[in-house]
C-alpha cells in the first residue's frame, strides 16, 4: 500500500522497521533495570518520535538510544534525572550548531574518507556487539545441549542466521520479520508462563526534576556523547542517506534540529535520550524499508504496546532470546560497514582505516580527530603515501 505522500506500508516495510531492534532493546532494558527509568513513557515517547520522524524525512530515519550516555548510565547506575540532564545538554549544543550553521560547516569541511572511518569503526562495533549477543546467549546455559540447541543458544543463532541469508535479497519475504517471529516463538516456547505475568494497563508517573549533583554528573556524560551524535547521527546518517537515497537525502541541519528537539521535548517527560544513526538507517535499508513507512509502522507498535502492557512488557523483553537480538545486530553492522567500498584510491582508504582503528582502539571521538589530521596531512602534501612498485624488482 502506498500513499500520496510517499510512504508505503507493505510486507518489506514492517520487515525493515525491526532492523534495528537489536541496539535498541538491549539499551533500553538496561537502562530500565539498572536505572530506574519508566518503560511506558519511555518506549511511548520514542514510538511517537519513530512517527513524528518516518512522516517528516520520508525515509526509514531510525530513533535509538544515545549510546555514549546509555553505556555510562547502565555501567555507573545513574539515576533516571541525571540521564535526563545528559540527553538535555547534549541537544542543547547540538541545536547551537544547528541554529548558527556550524553543523553544515562540518558536514562540507570534513572528508568523506573519514566519515566513512567513522562508519566502518561503527559498523565492526555492531558486528561484534552481535557475535558477543550470541555467545552470551550460549553461557547463561549450564548443559551443553542447551548451549547448542536450546530455544536461545549457538543453534537458534545459526538458524536465525541461516534464515537472513537464504532471504537477504528477497523482496517477497521479508528476513527481520521472520527472525524476530522466530524469537517470539523461541520466547513463549521456552517461558509460557510469561504470557500469564503480563498485565494491561499503561504504567507512568511524572519524573521527578534534577537537582544539585545531577546536574554535574548528567553533564559529564553528555561531554561524550556530543561528538557522538554530531558525527554519526548527523554527519554519518546524512551521507549514507546520500548513497541510499539519492533523490531525497536528509540535511545535516534539519537532522540536527530533529534530534535536539525530541530530546528537549521528550527527555522531561521520562524518555530516554535519543538520536538517529546511520548504523539504524543502514539495519532498516537491509532488511527491507524503503520510505518513511517502516518506522510510523513501528511507532506506532511501540506506542500500542506501551499504552497496552506499560511496565510488564519488560519482562518480555528481558528474556527475549539474546540470540536473536545478536543476528540482527550482526547483520546491522554488516550493512554499515558495507557503504565504505567506495574508497577505492590508496590515500582515501589509508585515512578511512587509520580512522577506524583509532575510533576502535582509542574512543569514536579521538579516532575522528585522528583521521581528520591525517587526512588533511595528506591533501596538503605533507607527506604522501606512494603506489607499490609494479613490474619485475629484480636486478
Amino acid at each position: 500500500m502506498k500513499f500520496g505522500n510517499g510512504l508505503r506500508f507493505d510486507r518489506a516495510e514492517c520487515g525493515g522497521a525491526l532492523g534495528d531492534l537489536g541496539t535498541f532493546i538491549p539499551l533500553l532494558v538496561g537502562m530500565v533495570n539498572r536505572c530506574g527509568l519508566q518503560l511506558g513513557p519511555a518506549l511511548f515517547c520514542a514510538g511517537l518520535m519513530n512517527v513524528i520522524s518516518g512522516l517528516i524525512f520520508r525515509i526509514p530515519m531510525p530513533v535509538q538510544p544515545m549510546k555514549a550516555i546509555a553505556a555510562i548510565a547502565i555501567a555507573e547506575k545513574w539515576e533516571a534525572t541525571q540521564i535526563m540532564v545528559a540527553g538535555l545538554g547534549t541537544s542543547v549544543v547540538l541545536l547551537l550548531l544547528a541554529l548558527t550553521g556550524l553543523i553544515d560547516w562540518l558536514n562540507r569541511t570534513i572528508p568523506k574518507s573519514v566519515v566513512r572511518g567513522l562508519q566502518l569503526a561503527l559498523g565492526l562495533k555492531l558486528l561484534i556487539g552481535g557475535f558477543d549477543l550470541i555467545a552470551m546467549s550460549s553461557i547463561d546455559h549450564e548443559s551443553l545441549s542447551q548451549r547448542l540447541f536450546g530455544w536461545d543458544g549457538v543453534g537458534m543463532g545459526v538458524l536465525c542466521a541461516g534464515l537472513v541469508l537464504v532471504f537477504y535479497f528477497s523482496k517477497r519475504v521479508p528476513g527481520a520479520l521472520l527472525v524476530f517471529g522466530v524469537g517470539l516463538v523461541s520466547l513463549f516456547a521456552s517461558q509460557p508462563e510469561l504470557l500469564a505475568q503480563t498485565q494491561l494497563g499503561f504504567a507512568w508517573s511524572w519524573p521527578e526534576m534534577p537537582w544539585g549533583n545531577d546536574w554535574s554528573i548528567g553533564l559529564r556524560g553528555a561531554v561524550p556523547q556530543i561528538p557522538l551524535t554530531t558525527l554519526n547521527s548527523v554527519i554519518a546518517v546524512c551521507a549514507l542517506s546520500i548513497d541510499l537515497f539519492p533523490k531525497r537525502p536528509a540535511r545535516p541541519r534539519r537532522v540536527a534540529i530533529s534530534v535536539a528537539l525530541m530530546n528537549l521535548v521528550c527527555c522531561p517527560m521520562g524518555a530516554m535520550p535519543m538520536c538517529h544513526g546511520s548504523g539504524g538507517l543502514a539495519a532498516q535499508y537491509r532488511f527491507g524499508a524503503r520510505t518513511g513507512g517502516s518506522v510510523v509502522v513501528l511507532g506506532v507498535a511501540k506506542m500500542t504496546l506501551a499504552l497496552l502492557f506499560g511496565g510488564s512488557l519488560l519482562i518480555w523483553l528481558q528474556e527475549y532470546p539474546k540470540s536473536v537480538l545478536g543476528v540482527l545486530l550482526l547483520f546491522s553492522g554488516l550493512e554499515l560497514a558495507l557503504v565504505c567500498r567506495d574508497q577505492t584510491t590508496r590515500m582515501n582508504f589509508f585515512v578511512m582505516l587509520i580512522t577506524a582503528g583509532a575510533c576502535l582502539a582509542l574512543d569514536t571521538a579521538i579516532g575522528f580527530a585522528v583521521g581528520w589530521i591525517v587526512a588533511t596531512l595528506l591533501i596538503r602534501g605533507v607527506f604522501r603515501i606512494d603506489p607499490p612498485p609494479t613490474g619485475d624488482a629484480s636486478p
